[in-house]
């Protein structure tokens, strides 16, 4: 069950490091705007944010490196959601999204990174035990888990649903 977590935890790194590559225009304004910088140190700061997510990503899949892939990960996902926590109410695309999608930043958009930091911590603490199932179990519960991930993401995106108050 931990090795399909922390699978699912390096496809969501891994994608958001390649997201980073083919979106470097949008989401080098989207660092700018949640960090407060503009210029080359939104650049630096995007390319280091990437990095930092394909280590982790490569650490979660090395079975004695998960401790402290899931610890890196978990920091860069606190990070981010008190980024978005000081823009809060503020419009801007976030650069959470394979889309540009410009909304105010709400408790949905907040709790989204602090989820994931929740799972890495879970992951990081979880004790080193061998694999029951095959490799091949645990990858398909992490791609599973990763289209519930991104159809959460569709239906977060959803503006004004009756069911949301934020």
């Amino acid at each position: 069950m931990m090795r399909a977590l922390a699978l699912f935890l390096a496809m969501v790194l891994a994608l958001s490091a390649l997201h980073k590559l083919r979106d470097g225009d949008r989401l080098r304004l989207a660092t700018g705007r949640l960090a407060g910088v503009t210029g080359p140190l939104s650049t630096v700061l995007m390319v280091l944010a990437g990095a930092v997510e394909a280590v982790a990503a490569l650490c979660l899949v090395l079975p004695e490196a998960v401790p402290a892939g899931a610890a890196i990960a978990a920091l860069l996902w606190l990070a981010y959601g008190f980024a978005l926590w000081r823009r809060r109410g503020e419009v801007l695309d976030c650069g959470c999204d394979l889309q540009a999608r410009p909304r105010a930043v709400d408790r949905a958009q907040i709790a989204r990174p602090l989820v994931l930091a929740a799972l890495a911590i879970a992951a990081a603490a979880s004790p080193a035990t061998l694999a029951t199932l095959p490799l091949a179990f645990d990858a398909m519960a992490a791609c599973g888990a990763l289209a519930l991930y991104f159809a959460a993401l569709d239906i977060m995106a959803i503006p004004a649903p009756r069911w949301r108050t934020s």
